[in-house]
């Protein structure tokens, strides 16, 4: 499979991973999660090429995860804004910060808390059921192809350990 193809699988996370799935594509969005907006502070907090940068920027517009907006018209300049399909990818970038600060930090623990406004407490953000709440983990989930998929996309052992043989 090639990269550009991504896109076209039947699959969530490659056509996912089709648009954010590089590394300064992702440090974009947390530089928007942090509140950047123009292209020119994009470059200068990232220290990335501006032909890589508009590329990226470029990628997540035509994506819909951000907006050009106008802040000025003459001339003409524009500054890039999460749209609600950006801003849902927070708990996406907050579970990759979660790791690094669990794995990747060094002896003086994580470079940033995050703090919850409502408790004022530090956070860790967990994935929970959406039904009841409970945090989720691999074992506890079971995968179910849609119908127009069925037999398609789990592997065959996958199908067999369901139906409880082994």
């Amino acid at each position: 499979m090639r990269w550009e193809e991504l896109e076209q699988q039947p699959c969530s996370l490659a056509r996912t991973l089709s648009v954010v799935g590089d590394r300064w594509t992702l440090l974009v969005l947390r530089e928007c999660f942090l509140g950047t907006r123009r292209f020119d502070a994009f470059e200068q907090r990232l220290g990335i090429t501006r032909h890589l940068l508009a590329d990226r920027l470029k990628t997540l517009v035509r994506a819909g995860v951000l907006n050009k907006v106008a802040y000025q018209q003459r001339p003409l300049r524009e500054e890039y804004r999460l749209t609600d399909k950006g801003r849902d990818l927070y708990p996406v970038i907050m579970s990759l910060v979660n790791w690094g600060d669990r794995y990747m930090s060094d002896e003086n623990g994580p470079p940033i808390r995050h703090i919850h406004r409502t408790c004022g407490k530090p956070l860790r953000a967990q994935l929970v059921c959406s039904e009841c709440a409970e945090p989720l983990a691999p074992h506890e989930v079971l995968l179910e192809e849609a119908p127009a998929f069925e037999g398609q996309l789990l592997p065959a052992h996958w199908h067999a350990k369901q139906a409880g043989e082994t």
